[in-house]
């Protein structure tokens, strides 16, 4: 297994984010196309555009010692004609490129024809959720997933990791298995064990049964942590923003900030022993630290636990 970055939240020009990144030891970078990310480090019509932009760009990753491994387009294509068209280009780009690798979510449709706002059911009463879910799955997701796995096919995409974030249709292994079942085996998981650890699951476990699935295509070294005295009374969901991190039942934090050294090298051994040995990409989204100081710490501790 190696260690790449997420650059999205580096806020850093280009070049410096690749000299932070190879004086750290990384080995990878996983690239935002759009979407929900500012896309800092690319400029995606630019390089769609220009094959010598493509070269420029691609060569200064490999003079750093680097490897582009994966795009990532996170956002909700099934919802919103924008997202759809960065995913559609990414696909594209990643073809120029050579890319094997999209990471992204699956998206998240309304809840009926006609209606324009996404409709996240997370609970099987009032009886009225399963005729949403029947739409958004058979109706909406499937043909649209349909699609989108033949034009990464075309495009030379091998694996679409799709990662299992709350507010999107696929947001745990089993969701992740209807979809597959439905458009094939293009479609895996980008396993976060940060999402995974507020919504009550065991990203271990989760590692296994993926594993055993052959549905294992990508890890977010990602960390959260239950903030006790608002779990505690109120429960582990949360609607309120992010940066009010005082007030929160539970918040994003460095990778080690909520689960340790031993906990990270159980799940980095559980993903070997499942057949993962490809990246572990770092996502850093600790609002209580300096930006470098959060990647700095939550590399350390990836790399303790991978034995770098």
């Amino acid at each position: 297994m190696k260690l790449a970055v997420k650059t999205c939240t580096l806020d850093m020009p280009f070049a410096d984010m690749l000299d932070f990144c190879a004086g750290q030891g990384v080995q990878g970078l996983e690239i935002g196309t759009g979407n929900w990310s500012a896309a800092p480090h690319i400029d995606l019509d630019g390089l769609l555009a220009s094959g010598p932009a493509r070269e420029r760009w691609v060569g200064a990753i490999r003079d750093h010692g680097l490897e582009l491994c994966a795009l990532n387009c996170s956002g909700n294509p099934l919802a919103y004609e924008r997202d759809m068209d960065v995913t559609e280009k990414t696909f594209r780009l990643a073809g120029l490129l050579g890319v094997k690798k999209i990471v992204m979510t699956s998206g998240l449709p309304a809840g009926c024809p006609g209606d324009r706002t996404p409709v996240w059911i997370t609970t099987s009463w009032p009886p009225e959720t399963q005729s949403v879910l029947d739409y958004q799955w058979n109706e909406v997701a499937i043909p649209a997933w349909r699609r989108l796995v033949k034009l990464a096919a075309e495009q030379g995409v091998e694996r679409i990791a799709l990662e299992n974030h709350g507010m999107q249709l696929v947001y745990n292994p089993e969701t992740l298995f209807r979809l597959r079942d439905a458009v094939g085996p293009m479609v895996g998981m980008n396993l976060d064990p940060s999402h995974l650890f507020w919504m009550g699951g065991d990203p271990i476990e989760a590692a296994r049964v993926l594993g055993e699935a052959g549905a294992l295509y990508h890890i977010h070294g990602k960390d959260s942590r239950p903030e006790r005295r608002m779990a505690g009374p109120n429960g582990m969901l949360d609607t309120k923003p992010i940066d009010a991190f005082r007030h929160r039942s539970w918040n994003y934090v460095a990778v080690g900030a909520g689960h340790g050294v031993q906990w990270w090298q159980e799940f980095f051994s559980v993903a070997r022993m499942s057949g993962y040995d490809g990246y572990v990409s770092l996502e850093m989204e600790d609002l209580t630290l300096p930006m470098l100081e959060g990647h700095i710490a939550s590399l350390r501790t990836l790399k303790q636990a991978l034995v770098m």
